[in-house]
């Protein structure tokens, strides 16, 4: 596993990220940009860390993935696991008004239903909290790969 690093350009952390955003650019400007990606994500205005979230995929989307996340997000190609989780994110979109982000730390998709289930019950506050520090979680396990 590697050390987290001291600094890292837009470039490095738009790859861990899903793309160039707010929350990378401010991370850039930083020492221990991963370190400190909780903190400054939580500092964003509520509309920024979903702006942030909607660069991740949508767990269970097959097409326009990048490597990364078509890696992470396991071989389960079930159709039925597929059609649920693609109705729950519908769901889970329209309840909160942002992406539902989970560290799937390569599970199968089919082990990440009940996680999304269980979610939906939550808070939209909690939610967007609990997003914001899985993308962090993403990120880190990202660099920690590479």
């Amino acid at each position: 596993m590697r050390d987290l690093p001291r600094q890292l350009t837009v470039e490095q952390l738009a790859e861990l990220f899903e793309g160039r955003n707010l929350l990378v650019e401010q991370l850039a400007t930083v020492d221990d940009p991963l370190g400190r990606a909780r903190e400054i994500a939580r500092g964003l205005a509520p509309d920024e860390q979903k702006a942030v979230l909607a660069a991740h995929p949508a767990i269970g989307q097959r097409q326009g993935l990048s490597a990364r996340s078509a890696a992470e997000q396991g071989a389960d190609d079930d159709p039925q696991v597929l059609a649920e989780l693609a109705e729950l994110n519908r769901v889970y979109e329209q309840r909160f008004g942002f992406r539902f982000v989970v560290f799937v730390n390569r599970r199968p998709r089919r082990e990440i239903v009940p996680i999304l289930r269980a979610r939906l019950e939550r808070t939209p506050g909690e939610e967007l909290e609990t997003g914001v520090d899985e993308l962090v979680q993403i990120a880190i396990d990202r660099w920690s790969r590479s």
